[in-house]
């Protein structure tokens, strides 16, 4: 059937979670979201009292299902990856590139442009982290993958041309010119692994960086005298900040702070999710370096940490039971905030008539019970 009704549940509608309303979709895209909706030629969905709320949305996920993006960059790695990460309610997601050479980031765009040709479920776009950034703030980076990149390999990056593409780079090492002109072919520009002053980290965002990866981790520490690119980040009202909320990454009172400072409507969840997520396995390899996940926690083997065991239904549990914000905000922070921040915000991550029909079902533990990805 092409119409489906979505009933008894609390929709996360736009003034918040609502009781009573049904949520009609006919072909894929939601059409009403009112009480008692009828339709006689529709598949009526039970929500059992539960909650349903838009698809999350994740700009950070470097792999999942036992798969990390850099040694499967194919069609096939990228589709087990989005996989993997439904089942957690991720309906939409940005494929991450950790630093590597110029080679595999081409394989990994011509792979996300094949997926969403091929219309993959949920693959919106390619996230390259690096390699264009700072080996002070490296993290588990290899910096030897690190370098400064020609004309050919900016467009290379600018060149997906069916979807988004977001850039990690550290912007102190860059001309404002070069990330206006990034920011200009529709590139993503955020600032990460950067060892960027606030002064250079706000000069930045004046040139055309729209955001910032992981705040907090691998980047200039916010101190009395000096700010840092923690200080400017918060500080600066128009940038979007993506935060790991697995208390591991960050502690909690920071991240409350920062949420509690920055304008609402900037701060959103990310997993930098890696292989185990999803997956069977909890060890997996990194630039062919041994990586564990121990009780959420990916690491190498002298401790530092190697992205997350993160996924998006924690983050949202997370920010609820750790951070105490209210569970429609943690909602919003997971879908429509990175939808607004890809500039999809017109049809991806609201429970409103026009919008694809992504959606997740919850039950009051906050547990997934059902994900749709326009209708199916």
């Amino acid at each position: 059937m092409n119409t489906m009704i979505f009933r008894n549940a609390q929709v996360l509608a736009p003034r918040g979670f609502e009781r009573g309303l049904d949520v009609r979709v006919d072909n894929g895209r939601i059409t009403a979201v009112a009480p008692d909706i009828r339709a006689d030629d529709a598949a009526i969905i039970d929500l059992e009292d539960g909650l349903l709320v838009p698809g999350f949305i994740d700009t950070q996920v470097n792999g999942g299902g036992d798969v990390l993006l850099n040694d499967t960059s194919t069609v096939a790695g990228v589709r087990r990856i989005a996989e993997a990460h439904r089942k957690f309610g991720t309906t939409g997601l940005m494929p991450t590139l950790i630093s590597d050479d110029v080679s595999v980031m081409r394989a990994a765009i011509i792979a996300v442009h094949d997926a969403i040709e091929q219309k993959v479920p949920g693959v919106l776009g390619i996230h390259l982290e690096g390699p264009w950034l700072a080996e002070a703030r490296k993290g588990v980076h290899d910096p030897h993958k690190f370098h400064t990149p020609d004309a050919s390999e900016l467009d290379l990056v600018a060149s997906l041309g069916n979807g988004a593409t977001m850039v990690t780079l550290a912007p102190e090492r860059f001309a404002p010119e070069a990330l206006h002109a990034l920011a200009e072919r529709g590139v993503l520009v955020c600032a990460g692994h950067t060892a960027a002053t606030y002064e250079q980290l706000r000069d930045a965002f004046t040139a055309g960086v729209r955001g910032v990866t992981h705040l907090f981790n691998a980047m200039t520490p916010m101190g009395s005298r000096a700010p840092g690119g923690v200080g400017a980040s918060i500080d600066d009202p128009d940038s979007w900040c993506g935060i790991i909320v697995d208390g591991y990454h960050v502690d909690d009172a920071p991240l409350r702070i920062a949420i509690a400072a920055k304008p609402r409507g900037k701060m959103m969840l990310v997993t930098d999710a890696m292989p185990p997520v999803g997956g069977e396995r909890e060890d997996f390899t990194l630039y062919g370096i041994p990586m564990t996940c121990r009780d959420g926690r990916c690491a190498t083997t002298e401790g530092a940490l190697a992205g997350s065991a993160l996924d998006m239904a924690s983050a949202v549990r997370n920010t609820v039971q750790r951070l105490g914000l209210p569970l429609d905000e943690a909602c919003r922070m997971a879908s429509q905030y990175p939808a607004e921040f890809l500039r999809l915000g017109d049809e991806l991550g609201k429970i409103a008539p026009g919008y694809l029909a992504d959606l997740v079902w919850l039950d009051r533990d906050l547990n997934v019970r059902g994900t749709w990805i326009g209708g199916k």
